[in-house]
């Protein structure tokens, strides 16, 4: 059953990775639209500007559940090579549950008016000329909180089962 869950917690930042993944591949070639038509033609168009850092944002708000999923994200932990899947399963679960969702949940709270006051009068551009939607670049926010949570989760679980494994074998 627990399974099931991971399987289906994984499922939601899977696919939302293989779809922002192409945001890279869109990036790119916008970038190379807006320098090739600043230094060549000489013009320069502030929303296609934007467009790059929406884009930017969005790649890396929602797609970090997908590195938490492919385990991609970058370890400090000195210390986490040296300890078998045991180990490394409680270390993840108290980080997991000490760290992550608590500091999602905190950022979550905190953001979440800025985001519904941005809704609500539907946030103009950044600059002038600019795209006219900051409130979809600020709800990445929640996005971002929640996915993590998302995976937070299916990592908890696995942690959980891991540990519940070597403890019916040993």
């Amino acid at each position: 059953m627990m399974q099931l869950w991971i399987a289906r917690l994984d499922a939601v930042n899977r696919t939302v990775g293989s779809g922002v993944r192409w945001l890279a591949l869109a990036m790119v070639l916008l970038q190379f639209a807006v320098v090739l038509l600043r230094y060549v033609f000489g013009i320069s168009f502030i929303f296609l500007n934007e467009g790059v850092l929406y884009m930017h944002a969005a790649l890396f708000m929602l797609g970090a559940g997908y590195t938490l999923l492919v385990d991609a994200h970058v370890r400090v932990d000195i210390f986490y090579s040296r300890f078998g899947k045991r180990g490394k399963a409680a270390i993840d679960l108290a980080g997991g549950l000490g760290f992550l969702i608590p500091s999602l949940l905190m950022v979550l709270w905190f953001t979440w008016p800025s985001v519904r006051n941005s809704w609500a009068v539907l946030e103009g551009p950044i600059s002038v000329g600019g795209i006219p939607a900051s409130f979809l670049l600020k709800s990445l926010i929640p996005g971002f909180c929640i996915l993590l949570i998302v995976q937070g989760l299916a990592c908890l679980l696995r942690d959980l089962l891991s540990l519940a494994e070597r403890r019916d074998t040993a």
